[in-house]
């Protein structure tokens, strides 16, 4: 009998907050004119007959926020009877077909210059279709696909296709020498996301590489050699991105690990090789509109004794004002910080100055892990720069950076779209 009352008065208890119990009974969405509505209903973690869950919401926003279709999210709760409610998530579009238009000095001091198109909501689902033109003394172009959600919400995939052509400098031991490079290559990537902070790609990119040496005046090396070699490239990015964005105003951490494993078909004069790096950056708002803005990137390569060595310092990836692929090396370590405050920040326009220091170290083709503090192995760069920020348009950032070297006598101008990191 005990037990009897005893299980009664447990049933009773229970039946509050059975009753307080809210489901969804809709979901919508208000404010998307080019995003398709049932690819938002397929990407967001909330569905209908689900129980209200308000972290699930919050976590929607993020997610939301950070396609690029997307300037910026938010929701409403809409009661209902019966314990019921309506979710309603309000969408404030980016535009999104995006030209591409970068300018810079080419090795023999001529004006290069790179021009696209993309678009990063192709179709309104979220897909990235776009491709670009080089003039850097010889024609290149690519053309690449990426439809992150094609399958799911969690699984994707994404095409490209490439046919790169410059003048590059390689380093023998009795100077510099230059190489007209030709890289073709064809890549598949599956991309999954595994929650909403972290997600992977993984694939193969087929290439071929074409040397073709370049005499110049003053060359006075022993016989050089032109190489063609065909290769399989192996890929794997992890990337954990718990970023918050609220327009041109970053705060948070991501980390990017990339890995990748090169074979040679032909196997003439490059070995296989293994090449991984990580990049961690620390983002941080600073009253109302200050912005701080830090990158560590640290790579390693197999250490082979070869003028063809990865990583290169260069003027538009790591260091500004160094120069264009002025040295290279079998494992660098790169640090950039920059402050950016925006000095005019309207609802669409924004003007950004910035103040920053590019420091990097380089290990030597065939050297030791003590070339990352030879001191001369060891760059530093300091500059200023103006960004112009339309806010409605994703990923409309056009820069302009000045940087002057602290312990190299070279200074130069580089301009680009997008944040430099």
């Amino acid at each position: 009998m005990n037990r009897i009352l005893f299980l009664l008065l447990i049933g009773f208890l229970s039946l509050p907050v059975t009753s307080q119990t809210t489901t969804i009974s809709e979901v919508s969405f208000v404010g998307n004119k080019k995003t398709d509505t049932k690819f938002l209903e397929k990407i967001v973690s909330v569905k209908k007959n689900q129980v209200l869950d308000s972290a699930q919401i919050e976590q929607d926003l993020v997610f939301l926020i950070r396609l690029p279709a997307v300037a910026n999210a938010t929701s409403k709760i809409i009661p209902q009877t019966n314990n019921r409610c309506k979710i309603e998530y309000t969408v404030e579009e980016n535009f999104t077909i995006i030209p591409l238009f970068n300018v810079y000095t080419s090795n023999n001091e001529e004006v290069a210059y790179r021009i696209g198109l993309s678009d990063y909501n192709f179709l309104g689902n979220g897909m990235v279709i776009g491709g670009f033109y080089q003039k850097d003394i010889y024609d290149s172009y690519r053309i690449s696909f990426q439809a992150p959600y094609l399958f799911s919400r969690k699984f994707g995939l994404g095409l490209s296709y490439q046919n790169f052509t410059s003048l590059e400098p390689v380093f023998f031991e009795q100077g510099a020498v230059d190489y007209k490079y030709n890289n073709v290559s064809y890549e598949v990537l599956a991309l999954y996301e595994i929650d909403g902070k972290n997600r992977f790609s993984a694939g193969v990119n087929i290439f071929r590489e074409n040397y073709q040496y370049v005499p110049k005046e003053g060359d006075n090396l022993p016989p050089v050699f032109d190489l063609i070699e065909d290769k399989i490239l192996y890929k794997f990015i992890f990337q954990h991105d718990n970023l918050k964005y609220h327009y041109q105003y970053v705060s948070g951490f991501k980390d990017i690990f990339n890995f990748q494993y090169v074979t040679s078909e032909t196997n003439v004069s490059s070995p296989n090789f293994l090449i991984g790096w990580n990049d961690i950056l620390y983002y941080k708002r600073i009253k109302e509109r200050g912005n701080f803005a830090t990158r560590l990137r640290v790579g390693l390569a197999t250490n082979n004794d070869s003028p063809f060595a990865p990583f290169a310092l260069d003027n538009n990836v790591n260091i500004r004002g160094v120069g264009n692929i002025i040295d290279r090396g079998t494992g660098s370590i790169v640090w950039n910080a920059e402050y950016r405050h925006s000095l005019i920040d309207t609802s669409i326009f924004c003007l950004q100055g910035n103040a920053f220091v590019d420091s990097g170290s380089w290990r030597t083709p065939g050297g030791s892990i003590n070339d990352f503090i030879n001191q001369d192995n060891i760059v530093v760069f300091s500059g200023l720069g103006v960004r112009f920020i339309h806010k409605k348009i994703v990923n409309a950032v056009f820069r302009i950076d000045y940087g002057f070297g602290l312990t190299e006598n070279t200074h130069g101008m580089v301009f680009g779209i997008g944040q430099y990191f």
